[in-house]
């Protein structure tokens, strides 16, 4: 293996000259070539976009490059061109070698290799319980529009925005009095990032009788639109104000009901549109904090049936196949819909983030994504009579289901 130090001097080097003429960023100020990012990302994707590859992976289809302004704008531009959410992590600092690297997905494609042999009809099938299925008959597909209606009026709510958290306190108290329908104690909180400066919103049901298992529900909360968020509105209907309403609906419904034995961390991201930004810390720190998460969820994307209504997907890479299971065994219990498996390749959604730091992940989205909804990232994704309230509600149901099922449960990832 050459120098490392070399190695990594001589790429920058290559890369600042490759796009180092000046660029606008979403203030129209001139972005400096010579600040640097390092990133994991989907491997296809950074060769499409000619970006030098320090490391890869080729199991994992997962490589790490380093880049400055431009390369990471042409990296997400691409990404969104094929109708993608950046499929990349933005790191938080630089690592210290490429032997850290090497290392660090090295234990990704470990852990990946083991998540795909595990499976839930180990620990047994899913019996029906009746305060589920009338839980799920209370879901009310108007309310999801209503919350889709609110935060797509946002002419933005991109993370590098003028005005990144404009939405926030807005839908922070729209979250407040739902949770006044609970008679439990329920923690409303934003969290700061080093990577953004848009906060992400955390809410915290505390289990009962084992409140240091827990269940991780998410979907992000930015939206975009254009080449560095300079495409003007991005209203983000489907991308991902349905994601977060689905969720918001779960929680209106959960709080209705007795309080979990474990504790339900429902999520909000920043800046999963700039490359994971927000769940990545969140996860991050998860990890360092040894905490005992179950299970992940992430809704992104979910009310236009591309493949028709109640046709969904079910991401096969970076999500654990013991959770994919237990969403069959659950969709035979109560949903009853059409699962169908596909891949969307490292980084297209928060939980990639939780899946890199070692904790079992799900991620269910509104169809394959060859013929997902082809409008995102525009000023075009707002709400329209191709969308459907009914399939956004599959995920509600989804989410409902994990925190009340799992929530109430002994169950965990068989090792």
């Amino acid at each position: 293996m050459q120098n490392t130090t070399r190695f990594i001097a001589t790429s920058l080097i290559t890369l600042t000259v490759f796009t180092s003429k000046p660029i606008l960023n979403a203030h129209g100020q001139s972005g400096d070539p010579l600040v640097f990012k390092p990133v994991l990302a989907d491997l296809k994707l950074l060769k499409a976009a000619n970006i030098p590859i320090l490391y890869k992976d080729e199991e994992t289809q997962v490589g790490y490059a380093v880049l400055n302004h431009a390369a990471e704008n042409a990296l997400s531009e691409m990404a969104h061109a094929v109708g993608r959410c950046g499929n990349f992590e933005a790191l938080d600092e630089m690592p210290r070698d490429l032997i850290s690297v090497r290392e660090q997905l090295q234990a990704l494609n470990t852990y990946n290799k083991r998540n795909q042999i595990l499976s839930f009809s180990q620990v047994g099938e899913m019996a029906e319980r009746t305060e589920i299925t009338e839980a799920l008959e209370q879901l009310d597909a108007n309310k999801i529009r209503n919350t889709v209606e609110f935060l797509s009026s946002f002419p933005t709510r991109y993370n590098r925005g003028a005005n990144p958290n404009s939405h926030i306190q807005p839908f922070m108290d729209r979250l407040a009095e739902i949770a006044k329908q609970a008679n439990y104690p329920i923690h409303i909180e934003t969290i700061d990032h080093k990577s953004t400066p848009q906060k992400s919103i955390k809410l915290t049901i505390q289990g009962s009788t084992r409140p240091s298992e827990i269940i991780v529900l998410g979907g992000h909360l930015d939206s975009i639109s254009g080449f560095m968020g300079m495409g003007g509105k991005a209203p983000g209907a489907d991308d991902n104000a349905s994601g977060s309403s689905a969720l918001t609906e779960a929680l209106r419904v959960l709080t209705l009901q007795p309080q979990p034995e474990r504790t339900i961390e429902f999520y909000w991201y920043a800046g999963e549109e700039s490359g994971l930004l927000g769940s990545a810390e969140i996860a991050k720190q998860a990890k360092a904090d040894n905490k005992d998460i179950i299970a992940v969820l992430q809704l992104d994307m979910t009310m236009f049936p591309g493949d028709g209504v109640l046709k969904v997907a079910s991401m096969t890479d970076f999500t654990s196949r013991w959770l994919r299971d237990y969403l069959v065994a659950a969709n035979d219990t109560y949903f009853h819909a059409t699962i169908q498996e596909d891949k969307c390749g490292y980084g297209c959604s928060d939980h990639a983030s939780w899946y890199r730091q070692g904790f079992p992940t799900l991620f269910p989205t509104e169809s394959k994504f060859a013929s997902s909804f082809q409008d995102i990232h525009t000023a075009k994704d707002v709400i329209s009579p191709v969308m459907s309230f009914e399939h956004a509600k599959f995920f509600s149901k989804v989410a409902l289901t994990m925190a009340m099922d799992l929530g109430n449960s002994e169950q965990r990832q068989p090792y």
